[in-house]
C-alpha cells in the first residue's frame, strides 16, 4: 500500500527545491487514481500553506481526472511574477479564474450549477504557472504527475474581466509580446464553455469532503496549451475583447 504521507513530503520537497527529480520509489509511486487523490490531500494536511485555488478540467476518462490544488503562497499579481525556470524558460498557460465570493462547504448532496455560479464572484485573465518537477527521463506515468499537482507551481491572477464574458468566453483570441516577439493563439477553451469544469469540481470534490473557501480562485484550462516567454523582459498579455496587462517575470 502507498504511504501517502511520505509521498506527500517528497513531493513538497522538490516543489520546494524547483530542480528536476527522479521518479518516486515503486513502494511511494501511486497505482490508482484514489492513490493519486489521497497523495494530493496528504500534502494539504503537511503543507504550513493554505489552498489558494485550484486547477480542473472536465475528466479525460474514466480513470483519468485532471485536478490539482494551488497553494496561496505561489498565488501572484502585480507587475512581476517569480517562478522556477524550466528548461531555461517561464511556462505559462493563458486562463481565466473565477474567484469564490462564497465558501462552498463540503457537501455529500453536491450542489447545483444555480449555486455554484452564485458563489462566484470575480472573474479575472489569469496565467496558470508551469514546471514540470520529474526528470525528463524519469519514466513518471500520469498518476505520479497527477498526485504531484499536474505541474502546477503557481497562479498569477491578472485584472479583472466582464463576469458574463467570462462565462461564455469559448474562443478568445490571445496574445504575448515581448519587445518585437510576438506570440498570438487562435484560442480555444478545451471544454468548450470554461465553467463548465468548475461543476464538476466542486461536486466531486465537496462529496469527497473537501471545503472551497471564499477567495480561492479556479482555473479550468488553457486557450492555448504551454507558452514559453523570457524572464526579465516586459511582457503584454491580451485577451481578445476581454482586457490586456504588462508584467514581467523574475527566476526564482
Amino acid at each position: 500500500m502507498t504511504n501517502y504521507n511520505q509521498a506527500a513530503k517528497e513531493l513538497l520537497n522538490n516543489r520546494a527545491s524547483g530542480e528536476k527529480a527522479p521518479r518516486m520509489t515503486e513502494a511511494l509511486r501511486p497505482k490508482t487514481l484514489e492513490d493519486a487523490l489521497q497523495i494530493q490531500s496528504s500534502m494539504i494536511d503537511l503543507h504550513t500553506d493554505k489552498v489558494g485555488g485550484w486547477k480542473c478540467l472536465q475528466p479525460l476518462a474514466e480513470d483519468k481526472y485532471i485536478v490539482a490544488p494551488i497553494f496561496a503562497a505561489s498565488v501572484q499579481n502585480g507587475e512581476r511574477c517569480e517562478l522556477f525556470a524550466d528548461n531555461d524558460k517561464a511556462r505559462l498557460e493563458p486562463e481565466i479564474a473565477f474567484v469564490l465570493s462564497k465558501s462552498l462547504p463540503a457537501n455529500p448532496e453536491g450542489y447545483s450549477e444555480e449555486q455554484i455560479n452564485d458563489a462566484i464572484g470575480s472573474c479575472h485573465m489569469a496565467l496558470e504557472l508551469i514546471q514540470s518537477r520529474f526528470a525528463n527521463d524519469s519514466g513518471a506515468e500520469f498518476y505520479e504527475v497527477l498526485a504531484d499537482g499536474l505541474v502546477n507551481q503557481g497562479l498569477f491572477i491578472g485584472p479583472e474581466i466582464d463576469r458574463d464574458k467570462a462565462f461564455l468566453a469559448e474562443n478568445v483570441g490571445v496574445s504575448i509580446t515581448q519587445g518585437e516577439q510576438e506570440q498570438t493563439f487562435a484560442g480555444v477553451h478545451p471544454n468548450s464553455l470554461p465553467t463548465s469544469p468548475i461543476y464538476w469540481l466542486i461536486n466531486f470534490m465537496t462529496r469527497r469532503g473537501t471545503d472551497f473557501l471564499a477567495g480561492e480562485a479556479l482555473i479550468t484550462g488553457s486557450y492555448c496549451g504551454v507558452v514559453e516567454v523570457d524572464f526579465e523582459k516586459p511582457t503584454l498579455i491580451k485577451y481578445e475583447g476581454l482586457g490586456e496587462y504588462q508584467v514581467t517575470f523574475k527566476e526564482k
